[in-house]
């Protein structure tokens, strides 16, 4: 409540009508701002002071820092401390064991060691497993195999739980975890050695294939684990045996580490079933998505489909190595720097504004409209104050007028120095700590000394001369000295060079020779899901869609809760607990598979070909990807990242080690002790570097993050103080930040400032302005086509055999080898052959002397 004082009045009285208008909206969008804030505050933070009167009750002494306290808590310092997050390919591999296994699964842990103990004392004496010799281990992992071949269902499932549960580290027989994964890696380099991998991959596809069981899923109303007993088991040693192989340890023996390498050299080749195994398990869910198969365990289908692909084509380290070695092969210069040391250095910022900082501005506008404003007021405006705002209070008052038509009327001047308090200066301590130096070095395009060039010319010469980027004749010694540090930050990528060798080919496909592709894994990869991609990429995301915590159940979504939902559903409130984790732990699981699956596969095509990368990007697109991740995005995502959907006592191997508590509700609700959730954190990390990867360049897509209102979606995002995080949130707010306005960028200058110290600066790129020729809004939808058309002519050249272009076929002009050719004609035509004779040939009058002539 604004109370104005009689001077004040008086001034008032002078203005007129229209500014009068202009004040009391003014004020009336302030009072309703600051009220609807202290409803959304009030509900999330709860008891926050936000009235004039409520803060005027407390003590004089106190208010100073009342404010202090305020502002700290509003800006995150308090509620979210930088998180101590280290991103990797995986997480520690304890972490990716159990998070395999569902909790409902526990039981079947018993039932694995019952099975192998079972065929163990028929063929062994009554030693344990772990007093046998090499030779023994060997001789009963063979005959485990035999048994797998066997053709009665129920004995074939015996020995594969006896087979899962030496690749679990036949734990009745450890003390201790560590002694459980020391098992595990030795058992599972048995069983590959053997041969156990091959047998597992034919009765996967066997099971896939099994469509009675397809069918009895289909027909059944609630599908629950049993339905999916057969394929769990299967996958659950594959994964294992995935997961332990690629774990590299120094102490492994040379025979070890070769059996790695070819290993991993098999699973990325067309050994099984003539495809990759990633292909095979591609094809799973694609099934499963179709409807055809749902009761196919998709959780474990995915972490097996993202471990594959992991460790065939390579972690983010591996990625590294293979970008510095091809630009080496290009004769390209080195990388400026070691992106993932670069990012692993920096250092979180602080959150942006929140809502109750815009509160607490609007009760500093309100005081300062008091004629009787005490000293201690001052000093609480200044406590306040944003070092990156600037120091017109006019401006604040300009962030909330976003949606007002009418026009702002400049204030008198003599009302302006009444109102404005006098400039206080900063104390040493709240100056801004500038960063001594960029974390990134600046990068320029051949395009951006083009149009620098271009428009220089055209400037003060009046002529252009088109890609010529050496003659700089008549330009002035300026233009020189920013030319040459243009081209001294210049970086050619491999993709403008692989996009300059296709154009090339395109050009001259008969004189420019026979392409050298090598046949590594992503291109056997991408040669394998070619056919299917964008069904592959639709079925993904819509698995995404349904494991998103913001999607709601609806009649129509696919049901992915097949291989955590139990038989019985929970009569006990603990029972209800514990199955309510799992779900929701589950759901955080797959999302954490499929963002990893996506942003492998796009990082992996994109150094092979730029073209195999645009081809699934695009397909990503047209499935609205976009909109989606952005919708998954719009939560509290704080809450999402530090959720506790986790119970330890019953992670693997923990649980068959300990002797288990008695779970109770309390222990339920309090979770674990973690900081945040370590594969939340990941998953959004991941999502944001796919959106930045999907919108890098593409002004088409960058306009849909802006008509789908990202910006204020992913400003909260920023709330999250781990730098890796907020340095791809800021990459997305930079590359719209053009579109969205003056009036964002006035009211969000503490997220410019993050931008300009964390992201990389392209030189000659008005990124916060607008100024860019790029930047206008022309026909977006004829830059998608054309890139559509160079990835069709691409994948034509390349990969399509049969439809060689027929210009460039020789042609047969000789009659008697044309007629000589043997012809293939169809059973139907040999059949009727005498009655086509008769319509098609006698029974028409033929001219011979015109066909001759």
């Amino acid at each position: 409540d604004v109370v104005v004082p009689t001077c004040k009045r008086q001034q008032y009285s002078t203005q007129s009508l229209v500014d009068r208008k202009f004040t009391r909206r003014r004020r009336r969008t302030s009072e309703n701002f600051v009220g609807q804030s202290n409803m959304d505050v009030g509900g999330n933070g709860g008891g926050l002071i936000v009235n004039n009167k409520q803060r005027a009750m407390l003590p004089n002494k106190s208010r100073g820092e009342f404010v202090r306290n305020q502002r700290k808590d509003s800006e995150g310092f308090s509620e979210s401390p930088d998180l101590e997050f280290e991103y990797a390919d995986t997480d520690k591999w304890s972490a990716e064991l159990s998070e395999l296994y569902s909790y409902t699964e526990g039981p079947e842990f018993l039932l694995n060691r019952k099975c192998f103990e079972e065929e163990f004392r028929t063929h062994v004496s009554d030693k344990k497993w772990t007093e046998l010799d090499v030779a023994q281990h060997r001789a009963h992992a063979m005959r485990l195999l035999d048994g797998l071949e066997v053709i009665a269902r129920e004995k074939r499932l015996k020995v594969a739980r006896a087979i899962l549960y030496m690749a679990q580290g036949t734990f009745a027989e450890c003390s201790s975890e560590a002694e459980v994964q020391h098992w595990m890696r030795y058992n599972i380099f048995l069983l590959l050695d053997v041969g156990t991998f091959t047998a597992l991959v034919e009765l996967l596809n066997m099971e896939v294939d099994n469509s009675a069981a397809c069918s009895s899923a289909v027909r059944k109303p609630a599908i629950s684990l049993a339905d999916s007993t057969d394929l769990r088991v299967l996958l659950n040693i594959m994964y294992l045996m995935v997961e332990t192989i690629q774990q590299e340890d120094p102490a492994d023996s040379p025979e070890w580490r070769a059996t790695r390498e070819t290993f991993k050299t098999e699973l990325g080749s067309p050994l099984y079933n003539n495809e990759p195994i990633s292909v095979m398990l591609f094809g799973m869910v694609t099934k499963f998505c179709s409807g055809q198969a749902p009761h196919f365990p998709m959780k474990k289908v995915l972490l097996l489909l993202w471990k594959s692909i992991l460790f065939t084509l390579g972690g983010f380290e591996q990625l590294q190595n293979i970008k510095v070695r091809k630009r080496e092969q290009l004769c390209l210069p080195p990388l400026p720097e070691d992106s993932i040391r670069v990012i692993r250095s920096m250092r979180a910022a602080s959150p942006p504004a929140s809502a109750s900082d815009l509160i607490e501005q609007q009760q500093k506008r309100a005081r300062r409209d008091h004629k009787s404003l005490t000293k201690q007021d001052n000093l609480d405006a200044f406590n306040e104050k944003d070092p990156y705002k600037s120091d017109d209070p006019r401006e604040d008052e300009d962030d909330n007028d976003d949606n007002d038509n009418s026009m702002e009327v400049e204030p008198f001047p003599m009302e302006r120095d009444e109102v404005m308090p006098p400039p206080i200066p900063h104390p040493p301590s709240e100056r801004v700590n500038f960063p001594k130096g960029l974390p990134w070095a600046p990068k320029v395009r051949e395009k951006d000394i083009e149009h620098f060039l271009e428009s220089s010319r055209s400037k003060f010469i009046g002529y252009t001369l088109g890609n010529d980027t050496d003659t700089v004749v008549g330009l002035p010694r300026p233009i020189h000295e920013s030319i040459r540090t243009l081209k001294q930050h210049k970086y050619i990528s491999i993709a403008e060079i692989q996009i300059a060798k296709e154009d090339e080919f395109q050009k001259t496909p008969l004189s420019g020779g026979e392409e050298d592709v090598e046949m590594c894994s992503t291109e056997l990869l991408y040669q394998g899901i070619l056919p299917s991609l964008p069904q592959y990429m639709i079925a993904l995301l819509k698995i995404l869609l349904a494991a998103a915590p913001t999607s709601k159940a609806k009649t129509d979504s696919i049901n992915i809760l097949a291989d955590v939902l139990p038989e019985e559903m929970p009569t006990t409130v603990l029972q209800s607990m514990k199955l309510g984790v799992d779900v929701n732990r589950h759901k955080e699981i797959i999302v954490k598979a499929i963002s990893a699956i996506l942003l492998l596969l796009l990082k992996h095509f994109k150094l092979n070909h730029i073209y195999q990368f645009e081809y699934m990007a695009q397909h990503l697109v047209f499935a609205n990807c976009i909109p989606l991740i952005l919708k998954f995005f719009n939560q509290n995502i704080m809450s999402y990242i530090t959720a506790k959907n986790s119970i330890s006592v019953l992670d693997f191997p923990y649980c068959v080690v300990h002797e288990l508590p008695e779970l109770t509700a309390e222990s339920l609700e309090a979770g674990d002790i973690n900081q945040f959730c370590w594969r939340n954190l990941f998953s959004c990390i991941n999502l944001l570097r796919i959106l930045n990867k999907l919108t890098k360049w593409k002004h088409s897509r960058t306009m849909m993050l802006v008509v789908f209102k990202s910006a204020p979606i992913l400003k909260r995002a920023l709330k999250v103080k781990q730098a890796m995080m907020q340095l791809y949130v800021l990459k997305l707010l930079k590359v719209q930040t053009k579109y969205l306005g003056r009036q964002w960028r006035k009211s969000n200058m503490k997220t410019m400032s993050a931008i300009y110290q964390k992201v990389r600066h392209r030189l000659n790129d008005d990124w916060a302005y607008g100024n860019d020729l790029d930047a206008r809004p022309w026909d977006f939808q004829a830059e998608e086509c054309a890139l559509r058309a160079n990835i069709e002519r691409f994948n034509s050249r390349r990969y399509d055999n049969n439809q060689s272009n027929p210009d460039f076929l020789p042609v047969d002009n000789c009659l008697q080898s044309v007629l000589g050719q043997r012809v293939d004609l169809p059973e139907d035509f040999q059949m009727n052959y005498d009655l086509w004779l008769e319509r098609e040939v006698f029974s028409k009058p033929i001219s011979w002397e015109e066909l001759l002539q």
